[in-house]
């Protein structure tokens, strides 16, 4: 089989952590330049925003040279530009750099803030803090955590070496260990294990259970209950990766987690900077064999659930 060509190197550099756009133009797209295929392909800049661009001298080719108004339209050219990104709302929680070395670097993230960029999260995310604030312009992620789940993430100094560590997520060499807060229930016998087929279907915010065969496993324990407020604290073990897998099995036991805005039912958004009552999950423990160095690593978050250090507090927020 023949190998796709790489594209070439970004002539742009990065800003506040954030790649520049990527453009391959189609064989097929029957342009007559390459401004009329970018106005058509991005109409959701918004009306003149691609022609200023253009006359900025903000699109530009491989050889970092702004390209034409007029510039004729060739298959398979690549061209780049920086987009206008809408203002983002700071989260206002620090990030903990726990380890790093030449190959990876090990972040605790807090809650709120989104992984890598995506939708309308670009510049406020983990990712992007990372690389301008280490100066590590081709840091990449190798797994992710959801925006409202905080804890350990795993990131990658060099591009070349992401493989090998996504590898370790995708045939189960990495122990993953969460904390979870959730009310306590005296007749769920615990622990146990769940195992269940989850379906995310694109455009819709919560994951569902479905029949079929299995995807998705999760071994439930119960490491600490209160009887003044009702709440219990949960270790949870996945042995698999599905999106929402935790929040969906928990939910499906009867006891989903505390803050959780989309089970059992998805609640209203909340406003831009709201940081109230953030979601009572926390990846609390990495452990893997580096594949690169054999090192054993072992990385404990330095985070606590405000709902059961500080339940008056996160209750009343």
């Amino acid at each position: 089989m023949r190998r796709r060509a790489q594209p070439p190197p970004a002539p742009l550099p990065q800003r506040r952590g954030v790649d520049p756009v990527r453009v391959r133009l189609p064989l097929d797209a029957g342009d007559a330049t390459v401004r009329e295929h970018l106005v058509a392909r991005l109409t959701g800049a918004g009306p003149g925003v691609v022609e200023a661009m253009f006359h900025a001298g903000a699109v530009v080719g491989a050889d970092g040279l702004p390209v034409a108004p007029d510039a004729p339209y060739r298959p398979g050219m690549f061209v780049w530009f920086h987009r206008e990104l809408p203002p983002e709302v700071p989260v206002p929680f620090p990030v903990e750099v726990m380890y790093r070395d030449e190959h990876i670097v090990v972040a605790d993230k807090p809650h709120f803030l989104a992984t890598t960029p995506r939708g309308s999260h670009v510049s406020e995310t983990l990712l992007a803090r990372l690389r301008h604030d280490l100066g590590l312009p081709e840091l990449g992620a190798a797994h992710r955590l959801d925006r409202l789940t905080a804890g350990l993430v795993l990131f990658t100094v060099r591009p070349g070496e992401r493989g090998a560590y996504q590898g370790l997520f995708r045939d189960r060499l990495v122990h993953k260990q969460y904390e979870a807060v959730a009310r306590h229930d005296p007749e769920l016998e615990l622990p146990r294990t769940v195992r269940s087929r989850i379906l995310k279907e694109r455009g819709v915010l919560a994951a569902r259970e479905v029949a079929g065969e299995p995807n998705a496993v999760t071994r439930v324990e119960i490491t600490e209950h209160r009887e003044r407020d009702g709440l219990a604290r949960y270790r949870l073990l996945p042995a698999t990766g599905q999106t929402h897998q935790l929040r969906v099995h928990l939910n499906a036991l009867g006891i989903p987690i505390l803050g959780d805005p989309l089970y059992p039912e998805v609640a209203p958004a909340t406003a831009p900077g709201d940081f109230r009552r953030p979601l009572q999950l926390l990846a609390r423990k990495l452990e893997f064999t580096d594949p690169l160095t054999g090192a054993r690593h072992s990385f404990v978050s330095g985070r606590t659930l405000q709902a059961w250090t500080s339940p008056e507090e996160w209750a009343g927020a």
